[in-house]
């Protein structure tokens, strides 16, 4: 029994990818992009901000069936946690995030005209995140069980 219970500890502390979402961004510096002409930033921003979206999308779904795996290893069958993790792109997803960051800094330092719209976008996207925190603050957490979804 006590094998038992160490096994699911450490699977479940080991397990489980991270949703994007909660990647920070690793650093990368904004002076690898300072000889880069206005234009070029902006093309690096598209390739970069379409390949976040592409690891985003790879990141959820080993994210989602983690969690979906953890609910079913804890209460039904033990074993299920042996079938965590896989297809993880934490590390790719915290790159390209510092990479588009230190993209946005190279265009404001550059005076690009594109800058303009990447604070607005990054002031709406901080918004959004800010009323998701809220969101779940408020609204508490759910308890699903026998086919039913109960707020405490």
């Amino acid at each position: 029994m006590r094998a038992l219970i160490s096994t699911i500890v450490a699977v479940s502390l080991v397990g489980c990818a991270t949703r994007a979402d909660e990647i920070e961004a690793a650093y990368v510096s904004p002076l690898q992009h300072e000889s880069f002409t206005c234009k070029q930033i902006g093309l690096e921003i598209d390739r970069v901000s379409t390949r976040v979206h592409e690891v985003t999308g790879q990141q959820e779904d080993p994210a989602d069936k983690d969690a979906v795996a953890m609910d079913v290893g804890l209460i039904l069958f033990w074993p299920a946690l042996f079938f965590l993790a896989g297809g993880d792109h934490e590390e790719e997803l915290a790159r390209l995030k510092g990479k588009y960051d230190a993209l946005e800094s190279a265009a404001i330092q550059s005076d690009c005209d594109i800058a303009d719209d990447l604070e607005e976008a990054r002031r709406v996207r901080e918004v959004e995140a800010a009323a998701k925190i809220e969101a779940a603050t408020v609204d508490g957490p759910t308890y699903i069980g026998a086919g039913k979804s109960t707020r405490p």
